[in-house]
């Protein structure tokens, strides 16, 4: 059940939990979402069109343009993943991205990719195998943290918070995006097809979500609710997910009924998408 007074979460997913269901399912994203390995959901706009990838690709250069990176920063990105971002980072910037993901295939997978890079490119990134609630770094290392797709599969996300904001330079700034509740009680599909298919629950609302940034210190300089690109992220991705079952790559038939769900929980506002710059 959710406390959404108290922002604590009681919940019997773990991020262990988390952790072996992305190292069970990389290759099935791999399969239609991205052959690359990106996983995250897209920008829709006049320049993407209802391309997917398009619109991934274009909500990472939105939120690169709002983040204020440069060849001088030096960037955690937290939920990493196969390290496409951190890469895509670095070329576009030149600066220095250090990687972190709980799932271990993952990591691996983004320590390969960055071997076979120009030994330029190779030497500005890291990445390790590591905990949001637990990072492995000094006070104040980094001068930006980013994020997507991640913190809500973390259960104590204050926790989260209070990392992120202990590893970040004072003047630093947070750019992330997340998943959130815009009401505590959701319907018996909503909490299969969404919260129990993807291990995970979160107090946060919009609104909550930045009452608690502001609570652990940080100034909130934006904030986007992007719950309409979700919708549209898992419309285009059950295309996708059905045309890879009709071409014989796998059997996407639960992934497409899921995502119909995830459309009508966007619809019903018992799912959220939102993205945050922060200061701190």
């Amino acid at each position: 059940m959710i406390g959404q007074d108290d922002g604590k979460v009681s919940t019997r997913y773990s991020e262990r939990d988390a952790e072996t269901y992305y190292d069970k399912e990389d290759s099935t994203y791999r399969a239609f979402w991205d052959s690359e390995g990106s996983l995250h959901w897209g920008y829709f706009d006049h320049s993407t069109g209802d391309d997917f990838l398009a619109a991934s690709a274009n909500w990472n250069l939105l939120m690169l343009s709002r983040s204020g990176i440069d060849a001088n920063s030096l960037v955690l990105d937290l939920g990493c993943g196969n390290g496409n971002t951190p890469v895509w980072l670095t070329k576009q910037r030149s600066c220095h991205v250090t990687g972190v993901d709980l799932s271990g295939v993952r990591v691996r997978n983004a320590r390969e990719t960055a071997s076979k890079l120009a030994p330029d490119v190779a030497s500005r990134l890291v990445f390790e195998k590591a905990s949001a609630t637990d990072l492995p770094f000094p006070d104040g290392a980094f001068t930006h943290v980013w994020s997507q797709a991640t913190i809500y599969h973390v259960p104590d996300k204050h926790k989260v918070l209070a990392e992120v904001f202990r590893v970040l330079r004072a003047g630093g700034t947070f750019i992330f995006d997340d998943l959130t509740k815009p009401k505590s009680e959701v319907s018996a599909q909503a909490r299969k097809y969404v919260y129990d298919r993807l291990l995970f629950d979160t107090p946060f609302s919009f609104d909550g979500y930045q009452a608690a940034l502001k609570a652990q210190g940080f100034e909130v300089a934006e904030a986007e609710d992007l719950s309409a690109h979700l919708a549209t992220s898992y419309k285009k991705l059950g295309e996708l997910a059905s045309a890879a079952t009709a071409r014989g790559d796998g059997d996407f038939s639960g992934l497409t009924e899921a995502y119909r769900h995830m459309i009508a929980a966007v619809d019903a506002r018992e799912l959220g998408w939102a993205s945050y710059v922060c200061r701190k």
